[in-house]
């Protein structure tokens, strides 16, 4: 009885990992190191942003956060000296997605969001932020290989989590020009033209 009860919990087991990678999000590994990342705004990380070609992060406002905006908190650029105010973003049509170079369906994704983002050029800004991650020389690396120029924030700490509703990532939330969220992609995006239509229908962004 006690070796059937063993491989019956081995099946399970088994059964759990097989979710697909490109349609599950990714909940970060329990196996990161408790130590903090190195500074963003060090030498090599400055470095290793710009040759990667990932712009610096834009200024936000000190505009009141709205009840349907983003959390008023306050990230790292990753690869720079500037600090980015989430609920300050405001001015136009913002892509802000959420991902981490340790996560598979991140990877997956990567290269519609490069694409939709290259084809929007200042009509929308898109925004990523990586999120849960100890590393963020490997992140650069990641946005790098990706084709991603837009700017990036760092959130190690998952301050994001609980008012943003995160349970697992990527995940991406579509906001308007006056600051408000209208949308929330809970899984990878399949397509560019997945992300186009949500651009039209959501934003009025006609690519």
């Amino acid at each position: 009885m006690r070796r059937v009860l063993i491989v019956l919990v081995a099946v399970l087991f088994l059964a759990g990992c097989s979710g697909s990678p490109s349609s599950t999000p990714s909940v970060p590994p329990t196996d990161q190191p408790a130590s903090a990342p190195p500074p963003a705004s060090s030498h090599e990380l400055r470095k290793a942003r710009v040759q990667a070609g990932i712009a610096d992060c834009p200024a936000s406002t000190g505009d009141a956060a709205l009840d349907n905006g983003l959390p008023d908190i306050t990230l790292a650029c990753l690869g720079s000296d500037r600090t980015v105010r989430l609920a300050g973003l405001r001015g136009k049509p913002m892509v802000v997605n959420i991902w981490a170079q340790w996560c598979g369906p991140c990877r997956v994704e990567a290269p519609h969001l490069a694409a939709v983002a290259e084809q929007a050029g200042n009509d929308v800004q898109f925004i990523g932020i990586d999120y849960a991650d100890p590393d963020p020389a490997a992140a650069i690396d990641f946005a790098k290989d990706a084709g991603w120029t837009y700017p990036q924030l760092q959130d190690y700490q998952q301050r994001v989590k609980a008012p943003l509703k995160i349970i697992g990532i990527p995940q991406t939330f579509l906001v308007d020009a006056k600051g408000r969220i209208v949308y929330r992609q809970v899984r990878p995006f399949s397509s560019d033209t997945q992300l186009r239509a949500l651009l039209r229908d959501q934003l009025g962004v006609k690519l």
